[in-house]
C-alpha cells in the first residue's frame, strides 16, 4: 500500500482504486441503497468502483455533481472511445455491448450530429398518438390478464409486467409478432452484461436491420416510417442503431417502472384508495417510484475530457463516470431541501434523474410512451383484478441481481380468479 492509501485508510476515507467496490458485488446487487448510503459517508458523492473485469469508473452519487456532470457535456462528454481503459479492454469483455465503442446513433453521437440524431429520434417519438398507443396497452393487457386471471394466482413480472411494454413497443415500432420472444431475450440478456451480451448484441442489430429492411417495402405508421420519411438522410446503420437504442431504453425500464408501481401499492396503505377504484394515486404511486427505485439506476456513462475535480475526488482525463441515477435521488442534501411532511417530500416532484438529465436525458417524447405503457397497464391490472395483492411477504420478493436496473424478478400476486373478457 503506496503511503497515500494508508493515509486514506486511516483517515477512513475513500478507498483508492485498486480498493474500489466492485460493481457486481453482493452489497450492490443485494442492498444498493444501503450500499450507497454507506459509501456516501466513506467516500463523498463520488466513489470508485471497478467494473467487471478490474476496470476502474467512477459512481457519480451526488445530486448536485450528478447535475454538473450532466450538464457540462463539454467537461463530461459522451464520446466513449476517449475511455482510457480501451487498450486493456478485451474483444469479448461482457460489458462492451453497453458501454459500447461509438457506433453512429443518439446515444453515442456528441455536438452536431447527436442533434441530428436526436432530432430525427424526438419527431419518429413524438408522432406516436398517446391516445392510440393506450388502446393498443389496453387490448394487450387485457389479452395477458385473459392469460391468467381464471387462476386466481400469477407472477406479475415474467406474465404481465414483462411482455405489457415489450407487446407495446413492437406494435409501435411495427414489429412482426412472431419476433417478440427473441427481443425479449436479447434485452434480458444485454441488462445482464454477462457472458451471453456480446451473442445478444448481434441477434439484437440482426432484428433491427430486418425490421428496418420490412418497412422500407410495406410503409405505415409506425417509429420506423417515420424515421426513414425524415427529412435528413441518415445511413442503414445510422437507422438500425437508433433503433436500438430506441428499443433498449424502452423495454425493461418500462417494465421495471410498472412492476415496481405495483407492488409499492400493494404494500402502503397511502394507496388503498386507487386499488379500490380510485385513479389519483397511480400517478403519485409512479413518481414515487421514480424517486425511490428508479428502474435505471446505473448508466454508462461520460468521459473526463481533461483532468478535474469533482466532488472529492481527482478526475484524469479519460476516466469514466458512471451515473448513479438512483443513488442520486436519495442524496440527503436534496431530500432535505425538499422538507419533511406526512407525505413523501418528492411528492409531486419530477426533479429526479429516473429519464437522467441535460443534453443526453431521455427524450420527452420517450418518457411520454413509457409513462402512457405504464400507466394504463396499472389502472387496467386493477380494473380487472381489484382484490389483488401479494401472494407471498414482501420481504421474500427478489431483486434482479442487476447493479443497472432496479427491478423484481418474479411478484407472485392472487386474487379472486374472474372470467376472461376477451382479447384481440
Amino acid at each position: 500500500m503506496s503511503s497515500a492509501e494508508q493515509a486514506t485508510a486511516r483517515a477512513g476515507g475513500c478507498p483508492a482504486h485498486p480498493g474500489a467496490v466492485p460493481l457486481d458485488g453482493p452489497e450492490f446487487l443485494s442492498d444498493p441503497y444501503g450500499l450507497y448510503a454507506r459509501v456516501r459517508r466513506e467516500c463523498g458523492p463520488v466513489v470508485p468502483v471497478e467494473l467487471y473485469g478490474g476496470f476502474p469508473a467512477w459512481l457519480v452519487i451526488g445530486y448536485r455533481e450528478l447535475h454538473q456532470v450532466t450538464s457540462d457535456s463539454e467537461l463530461f462528454n459522451r464520446k466513449s472511445d476517449s475511455w482510457n481503459q480501451w487498450p486493456n479492454v478485451p474483444e469479448d469483455w461482457p460489458l462492451r455491448p453497453m458501454v459500447g465503442m461509438p457506433v453512429p446513433s443518439i446515444y453515442y453521437t456528441v455536438g452536431a450530429e447527436h442533434r441530428r440524431h436526436s432530432e430525427m429520434v424526438e419527431a419518429a417519438l413524438d408522432g406516436v398518438d398517446p391516445f392510440a398507443l393506450r388502446r393498443t396497452v389496453e387490448d394487450i393487457a387485457d389479452r395477458l390478464i385473459d392469460s391468467f386471471c381464471g387462476r386466481g394466482r400469477a407472477d406479475l413480472v415474467s406474465e404481465y409486467a414483462e411482455p405489457l411494454p415489450l407487446l407495446a413497443l413492437a406494435s409501435a415500432l411495427g414489429f412482426a409478432s412472431e419476433d417478440g420472444s427473441l427481443l425479449a431475450w436479447t434485452m434480458r440478456t444485454l441488462s445482464m452484461g454477462g457472458a451471453d451480451a456480446q451473442a445478444a448484441h448481434v441477434r439484437f442489430y440482426e432484428l433491427m436491420a430486418r425490421l428496418l429492411a420490412q418497412a422500407k417495402t410495406r410503409g405505415g405508421d409506425d417509429i420506423v416510417t417515420r424515421m426513414l420519411n425524415f427529412p435528413a438522410p441518415f445511413t442503414d446503420e445510422e437507422y438500425i442503431h437508433n433503433l436500438m437504442a430506441i428499443t433498449a431504453a424502452g423495454y425493461l425500464p418500462t417494465s421495471d417502472w410498472l412492476v415496481n408501481s405495483v407492488r409499492l401499492m400493494l404494500v402502503d396503505d397511502r394507496f388503498a384508495a386507487a386499488l379500490g377504484g380510485g385513479r389519483h394515486s397511480i400517478g403519485q404511486a409512479m413518481n414515487e417510484v421514480l424517486w425511490e427505485e428508479a428502474p435505471t439506476q446505473i448508466l454508462a456513462g461520460r468521459w473526463a475530457t481533461r483532468d478535474t475535480r469533482l466532488g472529492n475526488q481527482v478526475i484524469r482525463a479519460g476516466d469514466m463516470l458512471l451515473l448513479g441515477l438512483g443513488a442520486a435521488n436519495s442524496d440527503p442534501h436534496v431530500r432535505q431541501h425538499l422538507g419533511d411532511g406526512p407525505e413523501p417530500a418528492q411528492a409531486g416532484n419530477s426533479a429526479h434523474f429516473a429519464f437522467s438529465h441535460g443534453e443526453f436525458r431521455c427524450p420527452f417524447p420517450a418518457q411520454q410512451i413509457a409513462e402512457v405503457i405504464s400507466r394504463t397497464g396499472i389502472e387496467v391490472l386493477l380494473d380487472r383484478l381489484p382484490d389483488i395483492d401479494l401472494a407471498v411477504p414482501e420481504h421474500e420478493l427478489v431483486r434482479k441481481p442487476n447493479p443497472w436496473l432496479r427491478g423484481l424478478s418474479s411478484v407472485p400476486v392472487r386474487y379472486t380468479p374472474v372470467p376472461v373478457v376477451g382479447g384481440f
